[in-house]
């Protein structure tokens, strides 16, 4: 099984590449080629294969191209986790319109680049999992993140319309949607990655298109 995880840190990215990596090798798209390096040898200690590819993921071309690589390296996924996100501060009456550009890049548009990047090898074999990190604050939103606010909440209604889009194929597609500081109690990345694995694992027919992880 291979699983490409889309925006590597060592919090969240490493703890989805880990849980996942289990079960399988993983392909990271970061935008730190150096840093790229060292997870990958920090995943291998643990017995983990993985690959690392750079790419800006608020660049479509890059993006794409970057995915093109890991299919001509690794092959298909199996498997893609996004979890690429942005989210400069800003209130609703200040926010730029810049920063909320750089939000819908990151969170939002590089997932529906992902997602249609992958989505016809996925349906043509009528198998595939396709994961996006959601956040509380499209539940509740948050004024003093209004940009991450406003992606995310975009994000998560693409989700469950692709969602909708794809019901009764095998294609499944999915969000975790984090109601809570992650690192802070009931939320360390290990036990969020877990509810990850546990949607990828759902039996087809039982498909479940977001899951609130309240700690």
């Amino acid at each position: 099984m291979l699983t490409v995880v889309v925006g590597v840190g060592p919090g969240m990215g490493m703890s989805l590449a880990r849980r996942f990596g289990a079960a399988g090798e993983v392909a990271l798209l970061l935008r730190d080629e150096e840093r790229g390096r060292s997870f990958v040898a920090e995943l291998a200690a643990r017995g983990v294969t993985a690959r690392a590819y750079a790419a800006d993921i608020a660049d479509e071309t890059a993006l794409r191209a970057a995915l093109a690589r890991v299919r001509q390296h690794q092959g298909d996924p199996d498997v893609v986790v996004f979890n690429a996100s942005a989210g400069p501060p800003g209130s609703p009456a200040d926010v730029s319109t810049t920063d909320l550009e750089l939000a819908f890049r990151v969170g939002t548009l590089a997932a529906v680049v992902a997602f249609q990047e992958v989505l016809p090898a996925m349906r043509a074999r009528d198998s595939g999992t396709f994961l996006v990190t959601g956040s509380g604050v499209a539940l509740d939103p948050w004024p003093g993140g209004t940009a991450l606010t406003l992606a995310k909440t975009a994000v998560r209604a693409f989700v469950l319309a692709a969602a909708k889009d794809l019901s009764g194929t095998g294609v499944h597609v999915a969000t975790v949607t984090v109601a809570g500081v992650l690192g802070t109690p009931g939320f360390g990345p290990d036990a969020v990655a877990e509810r990850f694995w546990e949607l990828h694992e759902q039996p087809r027919g039982s498909w479940d298109a977001e899951v609130v992880h309240r700690g």
